[in-house]
């Protein structure tokens, strides 16, 4: 379960992807235009200490764009290639944002929804001692292979068994301009620019929204 705070954040997270998101091969929309969310799913960091969350938004007029983000309270060692940005959270303090791709607590995370329909996390707030939940704004649904899930955290360094690093994330314009992670023998791609399409037999993460019934592909192993 994800726990949420009542905090403000400056800049806000919609204001902190303005000038990130022009700089994205798989950009689509118009450039410096307001950035809006249309829904959003996280994932649990089983050690407590990351924030895993992807944003569906949209830049201007354009079409929904994925941006899986992580929060971390301190820099992520050899991640300056995903690096988003800083925001003050009144709460926690300074956070540093990446792009998820880069971040090694995101791949097993995304390969356990992907394979094994982990599923997204509850969210609540605490108030008063009792927990508040709050609705999700999507649904998700994942693929149950049987293929065994790699577990994690990941490396940020060289490439082995079970470890993601800036030499195993590649990106495309191509297919919805999928941004590739992997994480042990799992190769995963994400969609950064999701629409209706047909599961793949591999495994895939699908989502739909209220006024998006027909789901989008979300990610899917390869």
């Amino acid at each position: 379960m994800a726990l949420l705070h009542r905090a403000e954040l400056r800049p806000s997270k919609l204001e902190l992807l303005v000038p990130w998101l022009p700089g994205r091969s798989w950009f689509a929309g118009e450039a410096g235009a307001e950035v809006t969310r249309v829904a959003a799913y996280r994932f649990d960091d089983p050690a407590g200490e990351v924030g895993v969350e992807t944003l569906l938004v949209r830049a201007g007029d354009g079409p929904v764009l994925q941006v899986p983000l992580t929060y971390r309270g301190a820099p992520l060692a050899g991640a300056d290639d995903f690096f988003v940005g800083l925001v003050e959270h009144s709460v926690l303090g300074r956070r540093w944002v990446y792009d998820a791709c880069g971040d090694p607590v995101y791949p097993p995370l995304l390969a356990a929804a992907v394979l094994a329909d982990a599923g997204q996390a509850e969210e609540y707030f605490e108030v008063d001692g009792k927990r508040e939940m709050r609705p999700a704004s999507m649904t998700l649904t994942g693929s149950r292979t049987g293929r065994p899930v790699p577990t994690g955290p990941a490396s940020t360094g060289s490439v082995s068994a079970g470890s993601v690093s800036a030499g195993s994330v590649s990106t495309g314009s191509g297919d919805g301009g999928v941004t590739v992670v992997r994480v042990g023998d799992v190769e995963l791609a994400v969609v950064r620019r999701p629409v209706p399409a047909e599961v793949p037999g591999s495994g895939g993460l699908t989502g739909s929204w209220p006024g998006q019934d027909e789901p989008v592909l979300l990610a899917y192993a390869r």
